[in-house]
């Protein structure tokens, strides 16, 4: 579902001059750059999901918006969130930011209220378990 904004606040003398069109890909991409940016982030979206990610990395494809699923209204808009945490961060405070960042992103940038984000912190990340890949692959 599209979001449809006036692209003015019309006055009550003035007319809008037309429509702004703010498509789900685009809100969710907004929240996935936010979300990324909050420390203790490891990376956004399940294990399949991930994955996928990881092919388009490969490619330099990379998803902005994976891990993340939106439902965006004409003035309002609800986030959910899938968020792989790094070791030893506390879990609830990352959520806390992870909420935090990406009301102010799409209250900021995309001009709608939100009503919730729920995340969902499905893995944590051990730095050590990049370096037991590496030793493999070599």
């Amino acid at each position: 579902m599209a979001n449809t904004t006036p692209s003015t606040s019309p006055a009550p003398t003035e007319r809008a001059l037309g429509k702004t069109v703010i498509n789900d890909a685009v809100v969710a991409k907004v929240a996935g750059i936010a979300a990324r940016e909050v420390p203790g982030v490891h990376a956004l979206g399940g294990g399949a999901a991930r994955a996928l990610g990881a092919l388009r990395e490969a490619v330099n494809a990379t998803d902005l918006g994976q891990g993340v699923s939106v439902e965006v209204g004409e003035k309002q808009v609800a986030a959910d969130v899938t968020v792989v945490a790094e070791y030893p961060v506390a879990l609830q405070k990352v959520a806390a930011d992870v909420r935090a960042a990406i009301v102010q992103a799409i209250e900021r940038i995309v001009g709608l209220e939100v009503t919730e984000v729920n995340v969902t912190i499905n893995d944590v990340h051990v730095p050590s378990d990049d370096d037991e890949q590496e030793a493999r692959v070599q």
